[in-house]
């Protein structure tokens, strides 16, 4: 039988960080000490210091403190979005559109690793939750999955898959329960 070989297989050699050795170094300090410890509460200063790291950050968006966020400059938020205490590993971009809210202890991965392979090789793609999303408290969203517009994940659901626009989706891995309907 064959095995694993994660002596091996934490290289990332071919991966991309996106940026230098201490533009990654400075945000690991800033994200534990401002971010991730909830000492600044006010959003305008968390989404000023995103934007100084290179995230694309449109008007009014709401960042709360407690957030975590692995590279700032691969995050893409569109305008009056709501990113409460979540957690966005972002090694592939994640973009968000306008009007979404991203729940407390949401989990946004773009990055997994290959258990078909020995290597056991990482694999990252992309997130994207278009206009009008709401993603419930401890939803999780796989790498690769987009979520259309106003599709909701509810609360501890799964995407593994995308997600069709104005529908509501749960369970694990999240199916589609029913049309969501604005009034």
């Amino acid at each position: 039988m064959i095995k694993t070989q994660l002596k091996k297989a934490f290289h990332t050699t071919s991966y991309n960080v996106g940026g230098s050795k201490f533009r990654i170094v400075l945000w690991y300090i800033t994200n534990l000490f401002i971010f991730k410890s909830g000492i600044i509460p006010n959003s305008n200063i968390l989404v000023t210091i995103l934007r100084l790291f290179g995230a694309k950050i449109g008007i009014d968006v709401r960042i709360k403190p407690f957030i975590d966020i692995k590279y700032p400059w691969k995050l893409r938020v569109g305008d009056h979005s709501w990113l409460a205490n979540c957690y966005i590993e972002n090694l592939e971009e994640v973009i968000i559109g306008e009007n979404v809210c991203v729940s407390q202890k949401a989990m946004l991965l773009t990055g997994n690793h290959n258990y078909k392979t020995t290597s056991f090789d990482l694999i990252t793609s992309p997130i994207i939750l278009e206009d009008g999303v709401w993603i419930g408290a401890n939803a999780t969203v796989c790498a690769g999955v987009t979520v259309k517009s106003h599709a909701i994940l509810t609360v501890g659901s799964v995407a593994t898959k995308d997600m069709e626009r104005y529908f509501i989706y749960q369970g694990n891995p999240a199916v589609k329960t029913k049309a969501r309907v604005i009034i």
